[in-house]
């Protein structure tokens, strides 16, 4: 097996190989009650099934025969009753009349069975449960096309998602790789696949079916960790849009020579935010505004409408940044634009609505 190992990975890798024996892929799940509660409930039906039994017992005591004294009274009901659930059936007391027999073999039998349920409920509540995630997980993966891979659930891979799951993308289509179990919890959580592991090496990926997958984020706190895993998810899967994140600027070429289609530098963007808003604090305001996806202004990509063919850049509605035909992306005065085609893209800037979702076709764009 092929291990790719960095400075400091060690451990994480570590940390992983341990969790990916027993916790390869976690889906999202409903919140259950804590075990404590669950034993507590059982316990209190396991009591009043016992309590029900004997006072049946015990309202037809002259139908039984006690070997001892030839009486059953109601400590001798509750014995009966504990005896009987429990299947030891010491045979001491015995049911004579035909009232209590047939009380035995229609109600005490069944609240026996009942009894024994609650008993082994744990067992089989394990391996129900069990079989319904090897269940559930076999028909994720069956049925899991075109979705988004998050490499890196921090503040970058967060963000990322809040964003790509405004446009209307379901949180079924989303899977989140980290080698950390708790932050995968934590992406569980919020109702998104996830899965523990490494993601430089390909057998994470494969489990997160990274193969199958339309669009790549990588977010990962490392930027020797994003090329590796830039590189082996390019490997993988040769027609994915991958999007990744790097702190230092100098990194992007590599990250592009790596299979990259996009890259965004943090730590300069960041810089480069901090000297705007020294020099003009208003400009910073509308571009922090921009960057937070929802509030305020968004900048957003959308298609030429009919009524928008034939007309400039400056006479839509919109405010238009740019405009994106084919491969190239021209800006809003350009001469080469003419007028706009109906096979144009525009990238606009709109305000938001809070609590509101972008269009599907209108696709709010990256954020640093």
């Amino acid at each position: 097996m092929f291990h790719v190992k960095l400075p400091g990975h060690d451990a994480i890798a570590r940390q992983a190989d341990e969790h990916l024996v027993t916790h390869k892929v976690k889906l999202p799940r409903k919140i259950v009650e804590h075990p404590f509660r669950q034993v507590a409930k059982r316990v209190l039906i396991a009591l009043l099934v016992l309590a029900a039994t004997a006072l049946i017992v015990y309202a037809d005591h002259d139908g039984y025969n006690d070997n001892s004294d030839q009486s059953v009274d109601f400590l001798d009901a509750w014995y009966y009753a504990t005896v009987t659930l429990s299947t030891t059936g010491y045979g001491d007391i015995t049911p004579v009349s035909d009232a209590a027999r047939l009380t035995n073999i229609f109600v005490i039998t069944p609240l026996r069975v009942l009894f024994l349920i609650i008993l082994v409920g744990t067992t089989l509540e394990v391996l129900t449960e069990r079989t319904r995630e090897e269940w559930r997980l076999n028909r994720w993966r069956s049925t899991l096309r075109d979705h988004t891979v998050v490499v890196g659930f921090g503040t970058k891979g967060r963000s990322a998602i809040q964003t790509v799951c405004a446009t209307g993308l379901k949180k079924e289509q989303v899977v989140v790789v980290d080698p950390s179990s708790k932050v995968i919890d934590a992406a569980t959580a919020e109702g998104y696949a996830g899965v523990i592991g490494d993601a430089t090496r390909s057998e994470v990926l494969k489990r997160a079916e990274v193969h199958r997958a339309r669009k790549i984020i990588i977010a990962t706190q490392r930027d020797d960790t994003a090329v590796l895993v830039t590189l082996t998810a390019r490997q993988l899967n040769k027609a994915a849009k991958i999007v990744a994140a790097v702190r230092e600027e100098e990194n992007a070429p590599l990250l592009k020579q790596s299979g990259a289609d996009a890259v965004i530098t943090s730590a300069s963007a960041a810089g480069r935010l901090l000297g705007l808003s020294v020099l003009s604090p208003a400009a910073g305001m509308v571009m922090e505004d921009l960057i937070q996806q929802g509030s305020g202004l968004d900048i957003v990509e959308r298609p030429v409408i009919k009524a928008e063919v034939g007309r400039k850049p400056r006479e839509t509605d919109d405010l238009v940044v740019s405009v994106l035909r084919g491969h190239r992306v021209l800006g809003y005065d350009d001469p080469a634009i003419g007028t706009l085609a109906l096979t144009d893209r525009l990238i606009t800037i709109v305000r938001a609505t809070p609590g509101t979702q972008v269009a599907p076709d209108a696709r709010p764009l990256p954020q640093d």
